[in-house]
C-alpha cells in the first residue's frame, strides 16, 4: 500500500468507499458524512482550504482502498479537524488506518496545535485506536460542530 494525496480521479471511489461504509453500519442518515455536499468532489474541497490535505491509500493495482483528511475546524484558531476516516473492508486489520492517521496528524502538526474528531460509540475499532493514538476523549462537541448524529468526541494536543 501506498499514501498519497486525493486526485479529482479519485473523488468517485472515495464517495463510494464512504457511503458503503456508513451503509454497514446504517448510518446513512443526516448528521453524519453521508450527507456532506463535498462528498463528491473531495480533491477539490480539500485543495480549496487552507492548510488542509486530503489522503488516500492506494494497492498495487492503484486502486484506492481509503483515506483520510485534515482541514481547519470552523472558525477555531489553531484547531484542525481529523475527517472522513474511511478504509474497504478488504484493506481493515492491515494496520492502514493507524497509518493515515500518522500522515494526516504529521501534516497537521506543521499547521495547528490541535486535532479535533468526532465519531460513534459504535465504531468500537476507530475509538480504540483514537485513545492509542493520544486523542482524549471530551465531553461534548466543540462549538461548531456540523455533524449532530456524531456521540463521541476527541482532541489531541500536537505540540
Amino acid at each position: 500500500m501506498r499514501i498519497r494525496e486525493i486526485e479529482e480521479k479519485d473523488n468517485q471511489k472515495m464517495e463510494r468507499i464512504i457511503k458503503r461504509s456508513l451503509e454497514s453500519f446504517n448510518l446513512d442518515i443526516p448528521g453524519t458524512a453521508y450527507f456532506d455536499p463535498q462528498l463528491s468532489s473531495l480533491a477539490q474541497f480539500y485543495k480549496e482550504q487552507k492548510n488542509a490535505k486530503y489522503w488516500v491509500a492506494v494497492n498495487e493495482q492503484d486502486e484506492v482502498v481509503g483515506g483520510v483528511g485534515i482541514a481547519p475546524f470552523g472558525q477555531k484558531k489553531g484547531i484542525c479537524e481529523l475527517q472522513k476516516l474511511y478504509i474497504t473492508p478488504v484493506a481493515q486489520g492491515m494496520g492502514l488506518s493507524r497509518e493515515l492517521m500518522r500522515v494526516a496528524i504529521d501534516y497537521a502538526k506543521r499547521h495547528y496545535t490541535q486535532c479535533y474528531l468526532e465519531t460513534l460509540k459504535k465504531l468500537e475499532a476507530a475509538n480504540a485506536l483514537y485513545s492509542k493514538l493520544g486523542f482524549q476523549q471530551l465531553e461534548k462537541a466543540l462549538e461548531g460542530s456540523e455533524h449532530n448524529a456524531m456521540e463521541v468526541w476527541y482532541i489531541k494536543e500536537l505540540s
